[in-house]
């Protein structure tokens, strides 16, 4: 069974950090890419982050650039998402799945969130 468990979130202020853990089970972990998501209240979801397993490549949205980075630790089936400077406009609930690709290919599998909270 695929599974996708996320972890790491919390309350914090802004231009603090928190990372982010996804824990991959039941798939080639390596070969696929790893997405995370967030939404927040009253808005649709939106992709966050993305790095592909066939070469490592690491995909941001404009809007986290240059403030979270995207990881993987193969040996433990883990994603990680390290989020600094963070904004009140951050907070959200933060998913992760799985695709083929980051782009192209649908998304699966998708853990039940945790919740980042930043305050001003």
């Amino acid at each position: 069974e695929v599974q996708l468990v996320e972890s790491g979130g919390g309350l914090v202020q802004a231009g603090g950090s928190l990372r982010l853990s996804c824990a991959a089970s039941g798939f080639a972990f390596d070969d696929d890419a790893i997405g995370w998501f967030r939404q927040a209240p009253g808005k649709e979801r939106e992709g966050v982050s993305c790095i592909s397993g066939s070469d490592g490549s690491t995909h941001y949205a404009d809007s986290v650039k240059g403030r979270f980075t995207i990881s993987s630790d193969n040996a433990k089936n883990t994603v990680y998402l390290q989020m600094n400077s963070l904004k009140p406009e951050d907070t959200a609930v933060y998913y992760c799945a799985v695709s083929i690709y980051c782009s192209g290919t649908p998304w699966g599998s998708w853990g039940q969130g945790t919740q980042v909270t930043v305050s001003s």
